[in-house]
């Protein structure tokens, strides 16, 4: 890094500008100048469903002008980012978290319950279908994709009757007043890092790396974050899988009675998606904060103990 203004990369989606802004924010606030770089992603050209054209489709074209010394600083939806890490680059910091629920968007503002039997609910997720299906209301849950516009304007057109989305997203670009119910984590466990942004540097730009962790990381994010991934990277499920994992920093009582920060994880893997009889698998596991990708294992192992190998047969 020079003097010149901190490049920061990121894809040309309403969403995508909006959480590039908050960092942008973060470092214009702490004094530094930034200038902000749009990169197409295959992911924003293609309207196929994000199982057919695979992970990374959001995220490759913005490492790739990373690489090339195009832009400084990529920011990307956590969610989003191959578990799989990416040579030359590192993960400088994870900002703090917004709200990881799903959110529903439905007519009339009914509640998920409210909907009667029949009705039509769209979701780009496989995560999500899975665990509306097993829910046993009677839903019809049909695949869509688009950004948030797209998918809200399916249900005040009537296409629909409801959208699942992501409430980070909506809270994002202000559209929070529409949703109709925000989704207990019991009902549905959101996307492994749902919510959360990772901010990625050159390995060698040692100067950017050290100003966004002082700047801009949130370390229980960073570790909430990072015993979920480890939760996906286990299974060897890609982010499009029916995986759920959500992680808490709690307090506990250590061994003489002080208070302690420990790390408390839950996650769901889906099997038989497919079909009608959808099946979830439930684990959990507490952790001190430092052993995140030991907890996200641990849990990870206890899932494919009750048959969660299936994913990836």
């Amino acid at each position: 890094m020079t003097d010149s203004p901190i490049r920061i990369g990121t894809r040309g989606s309403k969403l995508a500008v909006a959480q590039t802004q908050t960092i942008a924010n973060m470092l214009t606030e702490a004094g530094h100048e930034v200038e902000i770089v749009t990169v197409s992603t295959p992911g924003d050209r293609s309207s196929a469903p994000i199982a057919e054209i695979g992970v990374g489709v959001f995220t490759s074209a913005l490492r790739e002008a990373l690489l090339a010394d195009e832009i400084d600083v990529a920011i990307h939806s956590y969610k989003d980012l191959p578990t799989a890490p990416e040579s030359g680059l590192v993960l400088a910091a994870v900002p703090p978290r917004e709200d990881p629920r799903d959110a529903l968007i439905a007519r009339g503002g009914l509640t998920l319950g409210e909907l009667p039997p029949g009705s039509v609910v769209g979701t780009g997720s496989p995560r999500r279908i899975a665990q509306l299906k097993a829910l046993g209301l009677g839903l019809t849950v049909v695949p869509i994709r688009g950004n948030i516009d797209t998918r809200i304007g399916k249900v005040t057109s009537g296409e629909l009757d409801a959208v699942v989305l992501a409430r980070a997203g909506l809270a994002r670009v202000g559209r929070v007043d529409e949703i109709t119910e925000t989704l207990d984590p019991l009902q549905m466990l959101p996307a492994p890092a749902q919510g959360a942004l990772a901010v990625e540097t050159r390995v060698e730009d040692v100067e950017a790396e050290r100003l966004l962790r002082s700047v801009v990381d949130d370390e229980a994010t960073r570790v909430a974050a990072k015993a979920e991934r480890a939760v996906l990277a286990t299974l060897e499920a890609g982010c499009s899988a029916p995986v759920g994992a959500l992680a808490d920093v709690v307090e506990d009582l250590d061994s003489e009675g002080q208070v302690v920060d420990r790390l408390s994880l839950r996650g769901i893997a889906a099997t038989g998606v497919d079909g009608d009889s959808v099946n979830i698998l439930k684990a959990s596991a507490i952790a001190e904060t430092k052993d995140a990708d030991e907890l996200g294992r641990a849990v990870a192992a206890e899932l494919l103990d009750l048959g969660a190998g299936a994913l990836s047969s």
